[in-house]
């Protein structure tokens, strides 16, 4: 049986590495499942593999929930796929493979994946293994979450939110401020300043 050893990188300012080695007839959810634990993260948050080209372009995506709608992937060959039935050998085509991972969509951990080598399992080796490390990991909530994905949403710093009109959110809005605050301009009052 062969195996990949792959070079798993986290996007910090710190070189922090780990290698893992894993069965090429694996499937993508267990090497998600291995780089947590290999960085010692912890599951439940949303996750995504992309193939990658030598510019760490995105390509085809590989998620962790199945997002098929339970039309069978076969059926749909543009769907997008599934982390529990894509194997690692059937989305690996060269020795230079590259990979983004991204776990939690709110922090986006961003993980950078090279194929380092395919070799043959050593006997009674269980996979997948962490053949080595390189730095300590961040922890895993150490990383700010980005509520509006780095938009430009036109408030300043000293300046209050408006009204969306959407009762949820304005009262979310108000808990932020610190209570309810009857000079904020709804979008509607707004609409009706400008024309």
């Amino acid at each position: 049986m062969n195996i990949y050893k792959f070079r798993v990188i986290i996007d910090t300012e710190d070189d922090v590495f780990r290698d893992i080695e894993i069965e090429t007839n694996d499937t993508f959810e267990s090497f998600h499942e291995a780089i947590l634990s290999a960085f010692d993260f912890e599951e439940g948050e949303m996750a995504s593999f992309y193939m990658s080209d030598d510019q760490w372009e995105r390509g085809e995506e590989i998620t962790l929930m199945d997002m098929g709608g339970g039309v069978a992937e076969e059926a749909q060959p543009s769907a997008i796929k599934s982390m529990k039935t894509v194997s690692l050998e059937s989305m690996i085509n060269s020795p230079a493979e590259k990979i983004i991972y991204v776990y939690d969509f709110l922090r986006m951990w961003c993980f950078y994946i090279e194929l380092v080598a395919v070799k043959k399992a050593a006997p009674s080796t269980i996979y997948p293994k962490v053949s080595l490390v390189y730095g300590d990991a961040p922890a895993q909530d150490s990383k700010e979450m980005d509520l509006f994905g780095g938009l430009d949403l036109g408030f300043e710093d000293d300046s209050k939110p408006e009204k969306t009109g959407d009762p949820e959110l304005d009262a979310y809005l108000d808990d932020l401020d610190g209570g309810d605050d009857d000079n904020f301009t709804s979008l509607d009052d707004l609409d009706k300043d400008l024309y």
